[in-house]
């Protein structure tokens, strides 16, 4: 395990922000804000005269991935990746895009970073014969709870989400692609051996395996509100990833990510935590997102970026606790995206599934570099988004416990890391791996060897109706800020900025 700090709920509230930032290192890093400041804006003008190069967007989606189902009263609800596709549709962008149906990644594709008991035992658990399966020890041992439960086509839906980002990774790797889209993915919390955060298996590790096959640097940047904890600890130790987090911190699942875990051994700095609280908005967000990515990009110089797209940042989700509308949100596209390098955008978090299919579906025109009308067209899930029927939401007057004297801590202390750091890592010449098995060279002998009732051409879009009641959204489960990941209640985290987050 990587090292870490947790929250504590026995922490004292401070008087202020000064007490708050007591454990922010202090060296003399005014001069490198300013520095970087002044190289913002050099770059954001020298993006300005470049344009948009990205013109070729590739999309993945298997509708198979929305009839899971993790059981009645679970905030996770895979439906609402459907949604966001039938949004896509809607809005016609599948003309602009290169829509594939991937296939299902395998076991041993998996085992490429999660261990072979672990994968064994997502291939053979299921829900009715899991307590005549596996001991109690052995499910803890998976950490099979009510967070992560055995549902039934439990490792369909693994080999689906993970498929879709190898696939991309594929894609980038040989240049037929400069932006590749898996909403399916973004699986972050899982871990070599462990299911965790409602994750099993970590697509975007093995996602970033692939691409470092062909790639020197890949950088990972994950704006979910939780912290990005299962691909930090996969790559903490490597020069060869780095790993940028913005996150709610303190007492909030998974309760890792203090601005002082920065890596250790050859990726020592080469992970970057930003810590942040309740209620933060659009121009904050950006206000620190943007810096700190410019100064990323200019000392690691990556090859490929991966972006974790979770929705759970928006303002109203069910689990998290900021006040980003889908503009703040997209923005974070926008920017990774002026870059015109190798991009994939993944999904994760996001638990009003109305508001998740809005962000994807917004995200998906911006890396098309097309604008969409507020109203939305007609899909069969209209009547979720009743009653004003738009895409864009609104903030909520919920206050910011981010100070602008905290949000300026942070940025110095991650600059100054930053600063720190040696020249981009370069890479010794070796012979390149074989590419997935399942993505490209394979595929069209896997096509060819199909049943014809399964056989479906990869170009082909998927669309299917399903119930309208199935697993629909009553207000009853609108109430915000609350997360039940690792047995957290809703009432432990709706706790103010003053408790655990001021171990920061």
């Amino acid at each position: 395990m990587m090292p870490g700090r947790k929250g504590s709920k026995s922490c004292s509230p401070s008087a202020d922000d000064d007490e708050l930032d007591r454990s922010f290192a202090a060296p003399s890093t005014s001069r490198v804000i300013m520095t970087n400041a002044r190289r913002l804006r050099m770059s954001a003008a020298a993006r300005s005269t470049q344009g948009h190069s990205k013109n070729r967007v590739t999309y993945y989606y298997n509708a198979d991935i929305a009839n899971c189902y993790y059981g009645e009263g679970h905030v996770m609800k895979p439906h609402r990746i459907r949604m966001a596709h039938q949004l896509i549709m809607g809005y016609g962008l599948y003309q602009h895009l290169q829509v594939y149906r991937p296939w299902p990644a395998s076991a041993e594709e998996m085992a490429r970073f999660h261990t072979n008991e672990y994968v064994d035992f997502l291939q053979r658990a299921a829900p009715d014969t899991l307590r005549a399966q596996y001991s109690k020890a052995s499910l803890d041992r998976f950490n099979i709870n009510n967070d992560c439960p055995v549902f039934h086509g439990l490792f369909n839906f693994c080999s689906l989400s993970t498929g879709g980002s190898l696939a991309g990774a594929v894609k980038l790797n040989k240049k037929q692609t400069d932006i590749a889209i898996n909403w399916m993915g973004g699986l972050h919390h899982a871990k070599k051996s462990e299911a965790s955060g409602f994750c099993y298996t970590n697509d975007i590790v093995l996602g970033i395996l692939e691409l470092l096959k062909y790639h020197k640097r890949v950088l990972y940047v994950d704006i979910d509100v939780h912290h990005g904890d299962g691909v930090e600890e996969a790559f903490y130790t490597t020069d060869r990833v780095m790993t940028v987090s913005f996150h709610r911190y303190g007492n909030f699942f998974p309760r890792t990510g203090h601005i002082k875990d920065i890596g250790a051994y050859a990726g020592h700095r080469y992970a970057l935590n930003v810590p942040l609280k309740e209620g933060i908005t659009d121009d904050a967000y950006q206000s620190i997102f943007q810096p700190i990515l410019a100064s990323v990009m200019e000392r690691y110089r990556p090859n490929a970026i991966v972006l974790q797209c979770g929705a759970d940042s928006l303002v109203g989700d069910k689990l998290g606790t900021f006040n980003l509308t889908l503009n703040g949100h997209g923005d974070c596209v926008k920017f990774l995206r002026s870059y015109n390098v190798p991009l994939m955008l993944l999904g994760g978090g996001g638990y009003t599934p109305r508001n998740v299919a809005r962000c994807w579906t917004y995200e998906t025109a911006i890396a098309l570099d097309r604008d969409l009308d507020d109203q939305l067209p007609f899909t069969d899930y209209l009547e979720y988004f009743s009653p004003d029927y738009t895409l864009h939401i609104a903030p909520s007057a919920r206050p910011d416990d981010n100070s602008r004297k905290y949000l300026n801590r942070i940025k110095e202390e991650v600059l100054g890391n930053l600063a720190a750091l040696p020249a981009a890592p370069s890479v010794q010449m070796q012979p390149i791996p074989a590419d997935a098995l399942n993505c490209l060279s394979d595929a069209g002998a896997r096509r060819d060897a199909a049943s014809p009732d399964d056989r479906l051409h990869s170009s082909i879009m998927d669309d299917v109706t399903v119930d309208q009641g199935e697993f629909y959204d009553g207000e009853e489960e609108e109430a915000e800020g609350g997360d039940c990941r690792n047995e957290h209640c809703a009432t432990e985290n709706r706790s103010s900025g003053s408790d655990a987050d001021d171990e920061l």
